[in-house]
């Protein structure tokens, strides 16, 4: 299970990487920053949004085609059809369920590992068509009915009952308030915060106040601040604590404790999703990065912004945010709220709790967050930059070589002479057969990796390599 759940953190690192730049597009597009405004405004948000609305795909994707052996597109365009599938059962059974993102866990997961089953199978000679990897998406949508059918049915019970719970935990003070903030978090990956979110912010209390010569009754810790409650702002103010201070030194921590030789790309992807956390305060990309690979380090994330809001609380701090609580709404909003300025100490005291929580956890169990993700890639990548050398040099040498291409199980090489193809070194390198049609072209049987060790071929033929 836990090195399923490393696979799923390295094969989300690709569509996390979209989602800094889809953060700050979202941000920006809110027309209420200077010179971003009116049409180029309006581009920038649909533009964000966009890829945010479609998270649950980006995972579906992005799983399903790295979970893959031989990481190929037949993947990927199964976790599509699953999840497509999925949605279309669960919200037939109860249009109001909504999974969010785990939709897309599942069925991402669901087809990379339906994928690594059957991409080879051989059907009978009357659904030939269907054999390989064209059956993939079909037992995959088959899997999603089922799974479909599960959520429909059993989904609403859970969300009802975190609503309960959630106005429950409202009247406890500041260990409801820790409650929440730590719940917050915790159930990202369910994508159930977003219940907790719609009671704290836009059910709890009421303020009466004149709009237009109109009274007006706002409800919600966020509907309630931006029309002048001064008591509202309690359950939004800790959360600027964690996106601005916390997950940043975190990362600076991820960054220290990445062996040199990840160091450059892990900081190119660290940078980029705590400036995200610190600019906009949109955390996915950040909490994606180490959620499946090192979930202590989550634990302890959900935790800290339980005592931040908790913290906000007792320290009596009302803030509110209109996007998510990044550096841009904290300085647009900060008139509106009260003591504001206590969160920048504050902040500084739980960088230091994340930081140096952050190196502890990391010393304690031994963790390898970055290179558990980057490290498979590269050891991936030299594996088959090895073995793209051997079939090369069985295939009579780069110079012999004018082209390389594939169907779904053989090479199909070009060459200068097939008579200097060494057959039992391709054995070897486990093909089943050799076809030479011609003195200038051969074809190697291998099976379904022949795609990519037709495109590693190339790679290295390549005149930049």
């Amino acid at each position: 299970m836990f090195k399923l759940l490393q696979k799923i953190g390295k094969a989300l690192m690709t569509p996390v990487a979209v989602l800094p730049v889809a953060a700050l597009l979202l941000r920006f597009g809110f027309g209420d920053i200077p010179l971003i405004h009116g049409t180029v405004a309006a581009v920038m948000k649909a533009a964000g949004e966009s890829i945010f609305a479609h998270l649950d795909l980006l995972f579906a994707v992005g799983i399903a085609y790295g979970l893959s052996k031989d990481k190929n597109g037949a993947a990927a365009l199964a976790g599509a059809v699953a999840l497509l599938v999925l949605q279309a059962v669960y919200t037939t059974i109860d249009k109001d369920v909504n999974p969010g993102i785990f939709s897309g866990l599942i069925a991402g997961v669901v087809s990379g590992l339906l994928y690594n089953r059957y991409h080879t199978i051989a059907l009978p000679e009357y659904l030939g068509f269907f054999s390989g990897r064209r059956f993939v998406p079909i037992v995959a949508a088959l899997a999603m009915i089922v799974a479909g059918l599960a959520i429909g049915a059993f989904w609403g019970y859970a969300q009802a009952a975190l609503d309960h719970f959630s106005h429950a935990i409202a009247s406890t003070g500041a260990l409801g308030t820790f409650l929440y903030g730590t719940l917050n978090r915790a159930l990202i990956p369910l994508g159930l915060h977003h219940i907790l979110n719609s009671v704290f912010w836009f059910q709890l209390g009421e303020y009466h106040y004149l709009k237009e010569g109109v009274e007006t009754v706002a409800n919600g810790d966020l509907h309630r601040f931006f029309a002048g409650d001064k008591s509202a702002g309690v359950y939004m103010a800790g959360f600027y604590v964690p996106m601005i201070f916390g997950l940043p030194a975190m990362a600076l921590a991820l960054w220290l404790k990445t062996s040199p030789r990840y160091r450059k790309k892990a900081g190119a992807l660290l940078f980029s999703a705590a400036l995200a956390s610190m600019l906009t305060g949109v955390t996915e990309p950040m909490e994606f990065l180490f959620l499946f690979s090192a979930p202590i380090l989550f634990a302890m994330h959900a935790v800290l912004t339980g005592l931040a809001l908790a913290a906000a609380q007792l320290l009596d701090i009302h803030a509110g945010f209109g996007f998510s609580a990044g550096l841009i709404d904290y300085l647009i909003n900060y008139p509106l709220g009260q003591r504001v300025w206590m969160l920048l100490p504050l902040g500084a005291l739980f960088a230091l709790l994340y930081f140096f929580g952050t190196l502890l956890l990391i010393r304690l169990f031994k963790l390898k967050v970055m290179e558990s993700e980057l490290g498979d890639e590269v050891q991936e990548a030299q594996e088959q930059s090895d073995e793209a050398d051997a079939f090369i040099a069985a295939l009579g040498g780069k110079e012999n070589i004018l082209s390389s291409d594939a169907c779904i199980t053989r090479l199909r090489m070009e060459l200068r002479d097939s008579s200097k193809v060494d057959e039992a070194a391709l054995k070897r390198l486990g093909a089943t057969g050799v076809v030479k049609p011609d003195n200038s072209s051969a074809q190697v049987v291998l099976g379904a990796k022949a795609q990519m060790v037709s495109d590693a071929i190339r790679a290295k033929l390549s005149p930049s390599s």
